[in-house]
């Protein structure tokens, strides 16, 4: 991904913009952050009960690698802003699966460049010329 990166902004000092932000941005679809879940809840589960605010794209339930459960929050994706809306005022502060979750749109991730560079080997030393 990032010698993708590297061809298309050959030349130029920008970079280029997340798909999840332009999805954001454009409004294609509304992303909506789900905290405070159970580690019982599934994405069904989650489905299921957003379903009511309107049309759902997407449930995504983040677990983690090593052990495959929940990290205790996810994503809902909605297909417009009004359903979104109505989902953040219908659910925030609701208990779903004996928990009390917060519902706020998602924010975009943003890949940030530390600037170091990538360390290829021992340091070459310098050579003195007689």
């Amino acid at each position: 991904m990032a010698a993708f990166r590297r061809m298309i902004s050959f030349g130029s000092n920008r970079t280029l913009t997340p798909p999840s932000l332009l999805t954001f941005r454009r409004g294609i679809a509304f992303k909506l952050f789900v905290g405070g879940l159970s580690v019982h809840t599934t994405e069904k589960g989650l489905t299921d009960a957003f379903s009511d605010c309107g049309q759902v794209i997407e449930a995504k339930i983040i677990t983690d690698r090593v052990s495959e459960r929940s990290k205790g929050f996810g994503f809902v994706t909605f297909a417009s802003r009004v359903e979104a809306a109505n989902a953040i005022s219908q659910m925030n502060g609701k208990a779903l699966n004996g928990r009390d979750i917060f519902v706020d749109y998602a924010k975009p991730t943003y890949f940030k460049s530390t600037g170091m560079p990538i360390a290829r080997g021992p340091p070459e030393l310098p050579t003195v010329d007689s």
